[in-house]
């Protein structure tokens, strides 16, 4: 059996486990080691992590998760389409700024509405 034509793969795979290691591994060897109450506190979502579950919290945590998630779909569609833009002529490329034209709207919308403001 021939194994040579998995050898990018493998390339891939070992670089990318390195570049996601390496600095890991290094921040941990080399780093500063100086905690303080601050720094060794749990942080969630602006508030503490372990008290009653039936506190109130913000509501804007969420909507801010919905917009980064809907803005971040944009861009997944962005990407095929980008990419095959030649194949799929004036016709795909019209439909597509039909879409980021409604996204567009749904953006100004939403900021009109204070929906991105933070206080």
């Amino acid at each position: 059996m021939n194994l040579e034509p998995y050898l990018p793969v493998i390339l891939f795979i070992l670089v990318g486990a390195a570049v996601g290691v390496a600095p890991q591994v290094l921040g941990f060897l080399l780093g500063p080691r100086r905690p303080d109450a601050a720094k060794n506190s749990p942080y969630e979502c602006g508030f503490e992590a372990f008290e009653d579950a039936r506190m109130k919290f913000d509501v804007r945590y969420y909507l801010v998760a919905i917009l980064f998630i809907l803005f971040d779909l944009e861009i997944a569609f962005l990407f095929p389409w980008a990419v095959s833009l030649r194949e799929i002529g004036a016709v795909g490329f019209w439909s597509m700024m039909l879409f980021l034209a409604i996204l567009v709207v749904g953006f100004a919308y939403e900021w009109k509405k204070g929906a991105l403001d933070w206080e």
